[in-house]
């Protein structure tokens, strides 16, 4: 009996990914592969793309899609369905379940006449919760990684077709995807990958990123240029030993192999970057240990890490950004019917892309565009239902479950997220007319994968075909010990801080909020520092977020107060300080200025501009806050933010300062 080689390829780029990088991922890898399946119609094959890559391709590769509607109307392809913005479908609320694979669902059955009854599932990601909304939307089959099947004890020999779950009798089929193929496909010799095909019993199922086939490293050379794919093709087409089926096919002939129940999880490198770093160092080092030993293949099923929703705790910025989501997607479904338009669902989509909502090799949470995308999304659509369901201008509520409340102040154009915990400081900054929160940065978290940063280069390995992104260690940029470092709070804005004479700091971590004033929305605050007393007051006014501070009985001493604004072209060329009319640098460096009443931040690519007004001359000291990180290029340094210092020095007695924060459109593009 032949093996049925049910090959699958899964195409994605995040929403808010620059141009070009989805023009140079179409040239290196959506092209050539297409071309080169086009010209084989007996290999069928399986592919996912994404809701927004597709639009793009349609939209600026007519040509090469026109390759794929052939394909897919001779019976080549079967195209596989998903949440429209590639939600991880357990990250999000059962009705918005259903419109994503809805959404996505109905625009494969618009363009190309087919509507998916198999589903790609976002990063692999199996919760039980997610198979009433895929059967509901149509779907029959997904496919999952055979470790899914190892770690509810099937072994790996009876994984030679699909299996049945069901939740709440809902039935839902899964296929489990070989990582012997995953890991061959297509590093190892196309020869060896076309024999290991052939020599398995039932159904050979790969389902995996088809960046493998040209966008990651060394790949379009080996795959395209030096002929991977062609031979591959060949290869499985001249075997009388496999056939190549589309699932369907598979699916409507072959019987299930019985009742199966996943436990939660993601494939094997995604429970381990979702732990955090100490955890993570005694994972590696026990799983070193019994790969030393030999016994890793028999155990590993046994040596889970984390689930997916582990980055949501690790990580408090993704959580906060999920939980605006979910604030958002519940005020949209509140709406009546008739106001629920298509806009506003598809701007609660983007907000639900996974990207930057994770990190590992791939994610992207460490990414300030992909989060921008996000958070363009949010507060566009948060503009919207203001203006349909007004809501208060101030709000006090736990949003994002960590035992500490928020007080939300919006006026008009402007909202400021004040964080309850002591710092009276601030966690967003939204202005709607230019669709950014300025508060969307990252704290310095630790990362398992720093220790590796500052170790040389490991050597290539050897033998033939090329290494997979898993197994590669390289610098990007340059890494020092400093660049690790990691800070103990959020980089929020305005938080503050006392320096006594003998240069003593003392940070204000204790400030109460006092009852609400009759002006609203503003806050009041008052903390203790020595035998002194300061008061904080915040007001949201037009195009203006204005603090104040009240100090009385101080000695002699610097008022200090930091902001971490998250400026959209970074270090980019587009991002500028102005001081005094004049280009005094970039985002990206550093800055240091005395007796400054107004410094203008700049930035080309928002079309806006944030002008810092202080009551006072203050000494200005603005560095760019940078993040390490790992990437399929290897460890890159990456600004988050522009952390700005400004200080007072004051001699006793009984001062007010104030700071201003400016923020509206410039006309620039």
């Amino acid at each position: 009996m032949k093996t049925a080689l049910l090959f699958g390829v899964h195409a994605h780029q995040p929403a808010g990914n620059f141009p070009e990088v989805l023009d140079k991922a179409h040239e290196l890898c959506y092209r050539p592969f297409l071309e080169t399946l086009h010209r084989f119609p007996d290999f069928k094959f399986a592919v996912h793309f994404s809701g927004p890559l597709l639009d793009y391709l349609l939209e600026l590769y007519p040509d090469d899609m026109r390759l794929l509607t052939e394909m897919v109307a001779r019976g080549q392809v079967e195209l596989f369905g998903a949440g429209d913005t590639e939600p991880v479908l357990a990250a999000i609320p059962h009705r918005d379940r259903l419109a994503q694979l809805a959404a996505l669902s109905a625009k494969l059955e618009r363009l190309f006449g087919a509507r998916p009854t198999g589903a790609w599932l976002t990063e692999r990601v199996w919760e039980a919760t997610v198979v009433a909304a895929l059967v509901e939307s149509g779907i029959r089959y997904v496919t999952v990684d055979d470790y899914h099947f190892l770690c509810a004890g099937k072994g790996a020999a009876e994984l030679t077709g699909h299996f049945a779950t069901e939740e709440g009798g809902a039935r839902l089929d899964l296929y489990p995807i070989s990582e012997g193929l995953r890991y061959r496909i297509p590093f190892a010799p196309a020869e060896d990958a076309v024999a290991f095909v052939a020599a398995q019993a039932g159904a050979a199922v790969y389902f995996d990123d088809i960046e493998k086939f040209g966008i990651w490293p060394e790949t379009h050379e080996w795959v395209h240029q030096k002929g991977w794919l062609e031979r591959f093709v060949r290869g499985v087409l001249a075997s009388d030993r496999i056939e190549t089926l589309a699932f369907c096919e598979h699916h409507s002939r072959s019987a299930s192999r019985g009742i199966a129940y996943l436990p939660t999880t993601s494939y094997i490198e995604m429970n381990e970057w979702t732990l955090p770093a100490p955890a993570a160092h005694a994972y590696a080092e026990l799983v070193a240990r019994e790969k030393e030993a030999g016994r890793y293949e028999a155990e590993k099923p046994f040596l889970r890490g984390g689930i997916w929703r582990n980055f949501l705790s690790r990580y408090p910025e993704a959580n906060w950004m999920h939980k605006r989501m979910l604030q958002l997607s519940d005020r949209l479904a509140d709406l009546p019917e008739t106001l629920q338009s298509e806009r506003l669902r598809r701007l609660l989509h983007l907000a639900q892309a996974n990207d930057a909502y994770w990190h590992g090799l791939f994610g992207g949470l460490y990414l300030p565009h992909l989060r921008r995308a996000v958070y363009r999304a949010l507060v566009a659509l948060e503009a919207e239902l203001d203006e349909l369901a007004p809501r208060a201008e101030r709000q006090q509520i736990d949003l994002d479950n960590d035992g500490i409340e928020e007080l939300f102040l919006r006026a008009g154009v402007l909202q400021a997220v004040v964080k309850l915990d002591g710092s009276a400081s601030f966690v967003e900054l939204d202005a709607y007319a230019l669709a950014q929160n300025f508060g969307d940065t990252l704290r310095r978290h630790a990362e398992h994968y720093h220790r590796k940063a500052l170790e040389a280069q490991r050597a290539h390995p050897g033998g033939e075909g090329i290494a997979s992104a898993h197994d590669r260690v390289r610098a990007k940029h340059a890494i020092a010990p400093e660049d690790l470092a990691t800070d103990g709070h959020g980089r929020s804005s305005f938080r503050d801080t006392w320096v006594d004479a003998s240069g003593h700091e003392y940070p204000l971590a204790d400030y109460e909020l006092l009852p609400a004033g009759p002006v609203e929305p503003a806050a009041s605050f008052r903390a203790q520092c020595g035998p002194g007393r300061i008061e904080k007051l915040v007001l949201v006014q037009g195009s203006r977020v204005t603090v104040t501070w009240f100090l009385r009985g101080l000695a002699d001493g610097t008022f200090r107060t930091e902001l971490n604004l998250a400026m959209p072209s970074c270090d980019g060329p587009a991002g500028r300080y102005l001081l005094r009319g004049e280009i005094a640098g970039g985002f990206g460096q550093p800055l240091d200025v005395e007796g400054v009443n107004e410094l203008v931040l700049d930035d080309q690519f928002m079309g806006g501009a944030v002008a810092i007004l202080a009551s006072r001359p203050a000494t200005v000291r603005a560095r760019p806050h940078v993040t390490v990180s790992q990437s399929e290029d290897g460890f890159e340094k990456i600004m988050q933010c522009a952390t700005i210092a400004l200080a007072w020095p004051l001699g006793a007695g009984r001062h007010e300062l104030s700071v201003a924060l400016r923020i509206g459109k410039t006309g620039a593009g």
